[in-house]
């Protein structure tokens, strides 16, 4: 009986290593949360073709739209761990828990991390008639009238309101926050003046820039924008740490295999790091990222605890 056992545990392992071997033998499904023509859809798009010549097998797009994003979450955190079903990660991932009284997934425990795929600043955007031209001359203006300033966003919870608040907290100022049902009128409404400023993608942002509607004073990467290179940092601004990116990569369900983690992370770093796919991202205000698995669930730890901090220090209950 105990050598038949072994004989059984022996005989699966060798099948579930001839199967990691042969992996992929079919499509990769990429669940994306949220619709055609988005952020995140423009950016699968853009590199799908790439990936699936590079691992010999079609990588194509499953849509579960709803919830902000959550449904695809679940979707994946419950799928089978075979790596045929990845998750198009999003910010959104790491602000849920301080968001969310409950949750159907935990962002760490539920996953596996691939590779980041791209990272996109966000700018600080102003109306022009503010009477500020910079970071510093706009946080003595928000002190000297509290209350005064409004600021945009397309809805609670957004990366754009967070950072926003993230931006209040470290200034410590005083701004009314606006938010919209989508980003359109958000923005739309600091190019005429009803709301002041906001924090933006700075592909959404720059034609208003470049043709003098909006005024940039910071944005909020590590470095500054090879699209706005003019433009400081929030760190150069004198907020030591003040980085805040919309960012994708992506996750496997946990329990995924460690040999199918590593050979997507290859795929995935691969094409990244070509010159032809940064120069392709960077047409649509995209910044090319890639990292080991190790480096991206370390980066998926610090965005969840910063959040966790920022956002009951801004006065936002989880619902």
């Amino acid at each position: 009986m105990v050598l038949r056992r072994i004989a059984v545990a022996l005989s699966a392992a060798a099948f579930a290593a001839s199967a990691i071997a042969a992996y992929p033998d079919k499509p990769v499904k990429v669940v994306n949360g949220f619709a055609p023509g988005g952020g995140s859809d423009i950016l699968l798009r853009a590199i799908l073709p790439a990936l699936s010549d590079r691992l010999g097998q079609p990588m194509v797009v499953d849509y579960k739209l709803g919830a902000g994003g959550n449904l695809a979450i679940e979707t994946v955190a419950k799928a089978a761990p075979d790596g045929y079903t990845v998750l198009m990660g999003f910010a959104g991932l790491a602000t849920a828990p301080a968001l969310f009284a409950k949750l159907p997934f935990d962002p760490i425990k539920d996953f596996a991390p691939i590779s980041l795929v791209g990272i996109v600043p966000n700018v600080l955007a102003v109306y022009p008639g503010v009477p500020a031209n910079s970071v510093k001359e706009l946080v003595a203006y928000a002190k000297a009238n509290p209350g005064k300033l409004n600021f945009s966003s397309p809805g609670n919870g957004t990366t754009q309101h967070l950072v926003a608040e993230m931006f209040k907290l470290a200034a410590g100022i005083d701004m009314v926050h606006v938010p919209y049902k989508g980003g359109g009128q958000a923005q739309a409404d600091v190019v005429s003046g009803v709301a002041q400023l906001n924090f933006n993608v700075v592909p959404t942002s720059l034609g208003m820039i470049r043709a003098g509607k909006l005024k940039a004073f910071a944005v909020t990467g590590r470095t500054r924008s090879e699209a706005l290179p003019e433009v400081p940092t929030m760190i150069e601004s004198g907020y030591p740490g003040f980085t805040a990116v919309t960012w994708n990569g992506f996750l496997a369900p946990a329990g995924t295999p460690r040999d199918i983690i590593q050979k997507l992370n290859e795929v995935v770093v691969g094409v990244m790091r070509t010159m032809e796919m940064k120069e392709q991202l960077a047409k649509i205000g995209q910044e090319a990222a890639w990292n080991t698995p190790e480096e991206f669930a370390a980066f998926l730890r610090n965005e969840t605890e910063k959040w966790r901090k920022v956002i009951p220090a801004a006065g936002l209950k989880p619902h």
